[in-house]
């Protein structure tokens, strides 16, 4: 198996048919998909163990948070490469054909452009990680990325450290420490950014500032980019 699909739900059931619906509509079909469920309790699992027509496999257990669900649904996973994929979020046909038309040996993340609200995202690719973390290299953690599994076993796991962005930390850590990024020009898929990142502000930029301390980062610089972002946030702030 060379792409795994991974899924992270908890009582998703009413934004999971537009994801089902675009990976049965997907111009190549050859992956798999692998739900972890957090024990859902809205019709969730029944949804999803009513599809006969996808390679799916689910695992439904209390977790703790989304990382947690993806760390074991990647460790339960076939594909040499896995691909996120939020419940409400969804693919064009396009996209698998496309990122595994471009999976070889020398790559290890893949990132494409993908839509979000009325904006198109791509990895700036700035050489200014230390001001846009992982998206200076990437356009985003779901959709917007292919990762070899294997460098899981060089630089971690999701931790739980970090229950918003986690997959700042992970990606920043592989790139840094050497993995090879391949930037596709494609769009791939709709990326709904009403998460917990969205939604917790203040959490979000703490932990995008422990992220880069974590990483060596110059204090003083992060720190003032910490309040920057919250002065230039403090209107979303509750």
């Amino acid at each position: 198996m060379k792409l795994s699909i991974i899924t992270a739900t908890y009582n998703a059931v009413e934004n999971l048919p537009k994801l089902i619906e675009s990976l049965r509509n997907q111009e190549d079909k050859d992956f798999e998909w692998v739900v972890a469920d957090g024990a859902s309790t809205d019709g969730t699992l029944e949804l999803l163990q009513s599809i006969t027509d996808l390679n799916i496999k689910i695992s439904s257990q209390e977790d703790f948070g989304i990382y947690d669900a993806l760390n074991r649904a990647i460790k339960i996973s076939n594909g040499e490469f896995y691909l996120v994929v939020g419940a409400d979020d969804y693919f064009y046909t396009n996209a698998i054909r496309d990122y595994k038309s471009e999976i070889y040996d020398s790559v290890d993340i893949l990132t494409a452009t993908i839509n979000c609200g009325e904006k198109k995202i791509s990895a700036k690719n700035r050489g200014k990680s230390w001001i846009f973390g992982m998206n200076d290299y990437v356009s985003s953690h779901a959709v917007g990325c292919v990762y070899r599994k294997k460098l899981h076993e060089n630089f971690g796991w999701y931790s739980r450290k970090f229950p918003i962005v986690a997959d700042q930390l992970f990606t920043l850590k592989a790139i840094h420490g050497g993995a090879n990024v391949k930037v596709i020009n494609k769009e791939v898929g709709f990326y709904n950014d009403s998460g917990v990142s969205s939604i917790d502000v203040v959490g979000t930029i703490s932990e995008l500032y422990r992220v880069q301390l974590t990483l060596g980062r110059n204090k003083l610089m992060q720190t003032l980019l910490l309040f920057l972002r919250i002065f230039k946030n403090f209107k979303k702030i509750k």
